[in-house]
């Protein structure tokens, strides 16, 4: 691997397709079984089909919207080969999430409403949530925007340690008070600090558990306001962190995470250690939030702004034999 690889350089599209290989390799492989044999698009594949999907973490609920799809098509054209149906899933996954992108995600160097922007991170422990903040911070500096982190997860010291480290890898200032300190307070001067600066971006981390849903309402409640005072509407954005390797439980997740908390954009990580990337696209059907980032691998460079076209492609590179 190059110094430039090393670094996240590396071509956004080969990383995408590396970064999906397990679930590639598990889904056309199944897929591949399904068809064999077969000349036609019927009912026995259709059924093969849906369970597919559903084994591959796509859910239910978005399977069936798929295989309605695939009907419609067939019922259309009359006569449809096995061996398009590779094609056939890409076109009408894509359409699919289409409608589901009601807020497409801008890329790193795009012009904010707001200054500073302020980004709110929200997860459970352990899916990544802090790897995630650093590894925007990074992107954010790369696009030449100026950042503050804020260690507003004072529940665990790993999670300051940890952000602190993330910061000196992207040569961006960091505002912590240490474990135990009040998340709102390090919220508020983490934003006052980013005001006084003139930075562009504020990321919060806080902290990664989800005990009862009125309990985590509160607490982030708390971080909002005390935020809203130094920049009017902070944050502009909360982002949720889900693993992907955990499947349907990231749903589960989700769900509840986006009914207890104003949730506008999701990351999806760990996907190049998973066979369960078919969760990206059930998330995205699923839910009224849109995914903005996927991650794909342990560099900075492998948390990806998410793109519907070029993650389908990426998920059935090869056709089907």
């Amino acid at each position: 691997m190059s110094f430039f690889e090393k670094l996240g350089f590396k071509k956004k599209e080969e990383r995408l397709k590396d970064g999906l290989e397990k679930s590639r390799s598990g889904l056309l492989n199944k897929l591949g079984k399904a068809v064999a044999g077969k000349d036609t698009v019927d009912e026995e594949v259709l059924d093969e089909l849906e369970e597919v999907l559903i084994t591959s973490d796509v859910g239910v609920t978005t399977t069936l919207k798929i295989i309605e799809r695939i009907e419609a098509r067939v019922r259309k054209d009359k006569y449809l080969n096995s061996s398009e149906l590779n094609s056939i899933l890409k076109e009408e996954i894509i359409a699919l999430l289409k409608e589901s992108d009601a807020d497409k995600p801008s890329e790193f160097d795009a012009q904010t409403p707001s200054k500073p922007h302020v980004i709110m991170v929200v997860g459970v422990n352990g899916v990544g949530k802090t790897t995630t903040i650093g590894k925007l911070a990074w992107h954010y500096k790369e696009a030449g925007k100026n950042v503050v982190l804020g260690a507003a997860d004072t529940f665990r010291a790993a999670a300051v340690n940890q952000l602190r480290i993330w910061s000196e890898r992207a040569g961006v200032p960091i505002i912590q008070q240490g474990q135990g300190a009040d998340p709102a307070s390090v919220a508020f001067d983490t934003v006052a600090s980013a005001k006084s600066r003139g930075a562009d971006v504020v990321l919060i981390d806080t902290a990664g558990r989800l005990h009862n849903k009125k309990g985590l309402m509160d607490e982030l409640t708390k971080i909002k306001r005390v935020m809203s005072k130094v920049v009017a509407d902070a944050p502009h954005e909360v982002i949720l962190v889900l693993d992907a390797s955990t499947g349907q439980n990231a749903m589960q997740q989700a769900k509840a995470f986006t009914s207890a908390v104003d949730i506008t954009g999701l990351a999806l990580t760990k996907l190049d250690g998973t066979a369960k990337g078919g969760i990206v696209i059930g998330i995205s059907s699923e839910l009224a939030v849109p995914v903005k980032y996927i991650g794909v691998g342990e560099q900075a460079g492998d948390l990806q702004v998410f793109d519907r076209v070029s993650f389908v492609n990426a998920l059935f590179e090869k056709e089907l034999g």
